[in-house]
């Protein structure tokens, strides 16, 4: 069966830097785009960046463009969301995501930015 588990949240300062990751199984990684969500408190969940299937296709929200850098390792079969710069806006729960007939969800992590 489908699994995502992402990790790698925490507590960090404004313009600090935190790198999350998401380990996937239970379906032909390499073939498929891959995204990761976020949403934080009281707000709808919104697309944080996307990427295609071998990688070479990235996009991101404007809200995080220049910031963030979502990547890949198929060999491994996870995906990573390198983040930057990181702004008390950018606290909220990070979500990984896989479009695989229907869409599937790790568990989440919480990233909080604050000083």
């Amino acid at each position: 069966q489908v699994q995502l588990v992402d990790s790698g949240g925490g507590l960090v300062q404004p313009g600090g830097s935190l790198r999350l990751s998401c380990a996937a199984s239970g379906f032909t990684f390499s073939r498929y785009a891959m995204s990761w969500y976020r949403q934080a408190p009281g707000e709808e969940r919104e697309l944080v960046a996307v990427i295609s299937s071998v990688g070479g296709v990235t996009n991101y929200a404007d809200s995080v463009k220049g910031r963030f850098t979502i990547s890949r390792d198929n060999a491994k079969k996870m995906v990573y969301l390198q983040m930057n710069d990181l702004k008390p806006e950018d606290t909220a729960v990070y979500y990984c995501k896989v479009r695989y007939g229907s869409d599937y969800w790790g568990q989440g992590t919480q990233v909080t930015v604050s000083s």
